[in-house]
């Protein structure tokens, strides 16, 4: 498999998940829907959190790969139930957009937000 590791968590509190997995990767999120989500990308890692209300923070939501030959996004369960997907950046870009498109802040590869 080509591309990066994608690994999704589900978090309480989103600011504080932010402060401390940005500590853990030595980067800031490359994109925060606020209150809501954050996207880091490193070489070799695609993690996602996203604010979850159920009592379910803390926990996996999927798991898949960053593939630049995906088309759109993919879904697949394994033998253990476990939901994984495949998707191109752009396609999960599409998909973060949808979440709250006018609060969705994407950085660039210098850490400044996109114009």
């Amino acid at each position: 498999m080509t591309g990066r590791f994608h690994l999704a968590l589900s978090v309480a509190d989103l600011e504080a998940s932010i402060a401390d997995y940005s500590v853990k990767l030595g980067l800031q999120p490359e994109c925060v829907v606020p209150g809501a989500y954050a996207l880091w990308r490193t070489e070799a890692l695609n993690l996602s959190i996203r604010v979850v209300s159920n009592g379910e923070a803390g926990q996996l939501r999927h798991l898949g790969w960053e593939d630049p030959d995906a088309d759109g996004i993919d879904t697949t369960e394994d033998v253990n139930g476990m939901l994984w997907e495949r998707f191109s950046a752009s396609a999960q870009r599409q998909e973060i957009e949808a979440l709250r498109r006018e609060a969705v802040s994407f950085r660039t590869g210098t850490g400044e937000p996109e114009a």
